[in-house]
């Protein structure tokens, strides 16, 4: 008897244990993203520390580079009007309706091109069609609005002047620009708010973490593969590049997406948000982030969430 009770308790357990993938799925958070690079740089750590904290996540972007607010909603309104029209379709062949349909999405994202996002006056009509769509075609979904962040305080949008009405001249401003028109947006739709524009600002500000403009570093006379010091930058910074069809490197300036730091910086304020737990003392750490810099961003971002639900 025992011989066949031990043969039955392992074929119930090895039952339960094929059942074991499909119960973490079940309870896994299921989350769609439409954005662009930027909503990709938030999310790139997302996965592990979701894993860290003993969570699943069911990730599907939908992402354009460069794309805005309207871009999103011009092919959702060209494929209602045409299923037929190829311009209301993803490269990958399938309509904003598809992806909506595609799960039983619990969160839904939209965020605002980086360029633009301090133009409150850009968001609608075209935030407003995005969100009636999701509520039609994932009611379950809560709409999140993603604060995407200012460009890092040397980018060329504030060293170089601009007549353009409305312009953000330093990095302050932009995001002063960009927080109130999330926060209208949030509001106007019932939505909540990934705060990651406040989570870089806290970064950028604070008095021991913040970067700093390397001040003897001078990218006309740079040469290759000299760099400045870009210690604590959020952002790509000055890189070498070497553009193709050319073996000559060039100096770039990159202000506007986040490096390893931002996008862990940024992972870290989603991750609160979607499992409504901090991520301080997440034990997932990107390579490459010394241990008191991750502890500072992973409080950092902890902070902004706090704040954000006052």
């Amino acid at each position: 008897m025992i011989p066949r009770l031990c043969s039955l308790a392992c074929l119930v357990g090895l039952f339960l244990t094929s059942l074991s993938p499909l119960h973490a799925e079940d309870d896994a958070v299921r989350l769609l993203t439409i954005g662009n690079s930027f909503s990709r740089n938030a999310t790139n750590h997302l996965d592990d520390l979701a894993k860290a904290g003993g969570h699943s996540l069911i990730h599907r972007p939908v992402i354009v580079g460069g794309a805005s607010l309207e871009l999103h909603a011009t092919k959702l309104k060209k494929h209602q009007a045409d299923p037929a029209d190829k311009e209301g379709l993803y490269t990958n062949g399938r309509s904003l309706e598809d992806e909506l349909l595609a799960e039983k999405w619990d969160y839904v994202t939209i965020q605002q091109a980086s360029i633009k996002s301090h133009d409150s006056t850009t968001y609608q009509p075209f935030a407003g069609w995005l969100a009636e769509a999701i509520a039609t075609h994932a009611p379950t979904a809560r709409l999140l609005v993603h604060q995407t962040w200012a460009y890092r305080v040397d980018d060329p949008r504030f060293t170089k002047t601009s007549d353009k009405p409305g312009e953000p001249k330093s990095q302050r401003e932009m995001y002063l620009g960009l927080t109130n028109a999330y926060k209208t947006l949030a509001k106007d739709l019932n939505a909540g708010i990934l705060p990651v524009g406040d989570a870089f600002f806290l970064a950028d500000t604070d008095p021991t973490w913040a970067y700093r403009p390397d001040a003897d570093f001078d990218p006309k006379t740079a040469v290759a593969p000299a760099l400045p010091d870009q210690t604590h930058s959020l952002h790509t910074g000055w890189r070498w590049r070497k553009p193709k069809g050319s073996g000559e490197a060039k100096l770039a300036m990159d202000g506007h997406h986040a490096n390893l730091a931002g996008e862990y910086l940024g992972a870290c304020v989603w991750y609160e948000i979607l499992f409504g737990e901090s991520a301080v003392g997440n034990s997932y750490v990107p390579p490459g982030i010394e241990p008191d810099h991750a502890a500072f961003l992973q409080k950092t971002a902890h902070r902004a969430v706090a704040e954000a639900k006052r």
